[in-house]
Formats: C-alpha cells, structure tokens, sequence
C-alpha cells in the first residue's frame, strides 16, 4: 500500500487516512457507518497518537465520537481492549461492535442488517462472541479462516453457526480444503457483551489483563493518560485471532454475510478490484499500481446482490 500511497499522494500517508473513493476517507466512512447504529458518544475511534491531528481533521463535526489515541503502535488486540476498558468505565453491561477500518463494504444497507443481526445473536446468546463471516469467492492464503459448526439458526433468512475452529496463515493446500469444506473468511467485524470479551480476555492473555484492570482504575484520574503511557511501553504483543479467537471457539458464534461484498483494503489491487465490480473509478491513478490492474475472475454466490460483466 504504501508504494500505491507515495506514488498518488508523493509522501506517506496511512492508509486509513485516505480517500480512495468518493470524499470520505476510510476512517470517515467506518465512523459514519457506525453512527448508523449507535448514537455518536457512545463511539470509540481508536487512532495513533502520531496522527490525532490528522484524525480530529478528517472527524471534524463529529464531535461526540470519542478519540482514543494510542501512544505507540500495538496490536489489534490492545486497540480493542484498551478501548474495550473505556467503555466498561461508562457501562459495564455494554454491548460492543467492532468494525476495522481498513475495509470495504458494498452495500453498505446490507451489511448494517447484518451488524444488527450479530447484536441481536449477542442478546439471544449472550455468552458468546458474534463474528461476521463471509463464503470466499476465490482462494486467499492472507485472510483468516472460519470452520462453522452446527447451525444455531433455524431460520432460512440468515445463517448463524456455532465455531468448529479457526484457520489462520494457510498454505495453499490447507486453504483449498477449506474452500471445498465450506470454510468462511473471518472479517474481524464482531459483537459482544462487555463482560463476555473481558472474561476471554482473562481466559486468553491475562498478563494484558493485569494491566488493563490497573488502568481501568485510573480512567477519569489526573493519572489515567500516563497510565495509559506506561501499559504501552510494556504491552503484550497478542494476536486478537490467534490469541484470544482460536483458544475459545466455543465461546464463539458466526454470522454468515450473504448478499454484500468485503474486502479487507490491504493491497492496491484489491481496492482497484473492488471498485471496478461496483463500477466506481478510483481517487488514484491507475497508473500508480504496479503490475498495471487486471480484473480478476470472480465466482459470486447465488444471492448475491452484485453482478458482474
């Protein structure tokens, strides 16, 4: 990404701070698609501290979305949780979704059915973990893996499962079994209770714990900020699928998306791929990507809502 980001922009840039379609960035448009289901102070957006700025910038009349600015670069999973810590100061018996910001969603309506339909598992089952979940359209050796289990749904409309086990960093071979299995591609979009992802927190990785449970005693202090600072220096470097998912499949449950295309945007020709099945240009260049971009071949499921020429 970051050679495509030089070539458009001439310097770096993140790529969540950037707008490669349309006029919002990708963290304008994860902030915007939340809003639609929650109220905007009840919204944690987990940034770098090193591009608050930047953040404050693109968020601008969006003021009651709270900033949680991480002092140093950590793992997926310490965003979550550190924000996770936040929100249980407020409310304890909170429910929590989580949406990455570097992915893409079409459309949009759809996919929020979906997110809600994940929260309203988490009030059926509220001892798990809701993950969303999509069939694959082609082999893909750098997305995570999902082995559903048996059907908790017995409704026609939707496709909830139990979680057999996870697959993360297949080789070739283990990713074709599992396509022919009938395997999804975890999104790493979720909903929970509070208490649920904080009590697999403990099951999972309790030496972040310890000090998470120190920080949320300072939330509100005049120490919570170098707090914060000092859980960073020393913050355990876990994995959220391969540390906190993977041990505890049977904490979990899946949705499975129908009808909607993802994609997480951490490759150029991913983006341009995208974009070219919904036949919107891109902001950038194509002359920027290198190779030069070639539709890919797709085999879209029965239901879905895209057609492509």
């Amino acid at each position: 990404m970051g050679s495509l980001i030089r070539c458009w922009l001439g310097r770096p840039k993140p790529k969540q701070y950037c707008t490669f379609v349309g006029t919002r960035s990708l963290l304008q448009h994860t902030v915007d698609r939340a809003a639609k289901l929650s109220e905007w102070e009840h919204i944690v957006a987990v940034i770098a501290r090193g591009y608050e700025q930047e953040a404050r910038s693109q968020l601008n009349g969006r003021a009651e979305c709270m900033l949680l600015a991480q002092p140093t670069h950590a793992t997926t999973t310490a965003a979550i949780y550190v924000s996770l810590t936040s929100i249980r100061a407020r409310d304890p018996q909170a429910t929590v979704v989580a949406y990455p910001s570097d992915h893409f969603v079409y459309p949009e309506s759809r996919f929020l059915q979906l997110v809600q339909r994940a929260v309203w598992t988490v009030e059926w089952l509220p001892d798990r973990l809701v993950l969303l979940s999509i069939a694959p359209d082609h082999l893909q050796l750098d997305y995570g893996w999902i082995r559903p289990g048996e059907k908790l749904d017995a409704s026609n409309n939707y496709r909830i499962s139990a979680v057999r086990s996870f697959l993360e960093h297949p080789t070739v071979a283990q990713a074709d079994a599992a396509l022919a299995e009938g395997a999804l591609w975890n999104t790493n979009v979720f909903a929970a209770k509070a208490t649920v992802l904080w009590e697999v927190g403990w099951r999972c990785c309790p030496a972040m714990m310890e000090r998470l449970e120190h920080l949320a005693k300072q939330i509100g202090t005049s120490k919570g900020a170098r707090t914060l600072d000092a859980l960073y220096q020393d913050m355990p470097a876990d994995d959220f699928s391969s540390d906190i998912l993977q041990p505890v499949p049977d904490r979990m449950a899946v949705v499975e998306m129908t009808g909607v295309l993802w994609s997480d945007w951490n490759a150029p020709e991913r983006i341009a791929h995208m974009l070219h099945r919904i036949g919107r240009q891109p902001a950038f260049p194509l002359t920027c990507l290198n190779p030069p971009f070639a539709p890919l071949p797709v085999a879209l499921a029965d239901d879905s809502v895209i057609a492509v020429g």
